[in-house]
């Protein structure tokens, strides 16, 4: 399997290492070649198995679609407050969510919408609804490619993951961070690490940098090309395989000379989807580890808004 190259250091407490991250080739993974498609499957699984998280190159999402979703982003941004207050809430039935932060060593500003089944988007600034949409739906695309990848690596039949996990009802969300630029100043936190609830999360960035995941207990500095997707397992991969597969632990330093923008798309069961371990991953040697509850009962455990996405798999562990 071919390895992520290495863009850039840092220096501080917070630098992470340069390591070899999985790079799989999608193109091969959707191949009409049987050969290339197994190796790929092969490449997929043991990914996911040895790391929890790889990076993906040869996808067929535009660059135009992706560079014009960043555009619009960083005009959402730069919008008065005053018009972006009005998603600065934790009202349930709200499915936008802004907010920004500068404590605790935490620096950043997000925008968080649903975006499937049904989609959510602000209504400023001309476009951005439209380019979003686009945007979201190639990634997912993407994404239950790769979770038919997963399926048949673990052994099972390509609609596996779809049909357990009721996909096409799948609630998926999308949040877009923006890293204000902080020359001539010391690395700190964006955000602190943390594990994600869903089944993969598809993330993409306008710059290399900034992003790191835990393995063997270091930190990899996760360095993308432009064109570059990084996939980690969430927590309902973990809980779906009984641990087999284990969520990705990642965080984010912030110490980048240009603005930054991170746009991770969160790809999860139905919100009624009871999600337990599943039966081909449990015996008498391998009991279930992890309760089984719904996906809105998982995102809301905690009493936080369902676009929070906390994780509270520790929570739930048996």
């Amino acid at each position: 399997m071919a390895k992520g190259s290495s863009l850039c250091t840092t220096n501080d407490s917070f630098s992470g290492e340069e390591g070899a991250i999985p790079l799989l080739d999608y193109s091969k993974l959707v191949s009409s070649d049987p050969i290339l498609r197994s190796l790929a499957i092969q490449d997929l699984g043991q990914a996911c198995v040895d790391y929890g998280f790889f990076i993906v190159r040869n996808h067929a999402i535009p660059g135009t679609v992706i560079n014009g979703i960043i555009d619009k982003l960083f005009e959402f941004f730069d919008l008065p407050e005053d018009y972006k207050h009005k998603y600065d809430t934790k009202d349930p039935t709200d499915l936008i969510r802004w907010g920004k932060g500068n404590i605790n060593h935490v620096s950043r500003e997000f925008v968080k919408m649903a975006v499937h089944p049904t989609f959510h988007c602000p209504s400023n600034p001309h476009g951005f609804s439209e380019i979003l949409q686009e945007y979201t739906q190639k990634v997912r695309e993407l994404g239950i490619q790769l979770l038919g990848g997963i399926s048949m690596a673990l052994g099972l039949e390509k609609s596996y993951i779809e049909k357990k996990m009721n996909l096409e009802s799948g609630y998926d969300f999308f949040t877009a961070n923006d890293y204000p630029s902080r020359q001539h100043s010391e690395n700190r936190i964006g955000q602190f690490a943390h594990i994600d609830p869903g089944l993969i999360i598809l993330i993409i960035q306008n710059v290399s940098g900034g992003l790191q995941v835990k393995h063997n207990g270091k930190w990899l500095n996760v360095n993308l090309q432009p064109d570059w997707i990084f996939v980690n397992v969430a927590d309902h991969l973990e809980i779906l395989t009984n641990g087999k597969y284990k969520s990705a632990v990642h965080r984010v330093v912030v110490n980048n000379e240009v603005r930054r923008a991170t746009l991770p798309l969160f790809l999860g069961p139905s919100l009624d989807t009871v999600v337990k371990p599943a039966p081909e991953f449990t015996d008498d040697s391998n009991p279930p580890a992890y309760v089984g509850i719904t996906y809105k009962h998982y995102l809301e455990y905690n009493n936080f808004h369902v676009i929070d996405g906390k994780s509270c798999l520790n929570q739930i562990r048996i």
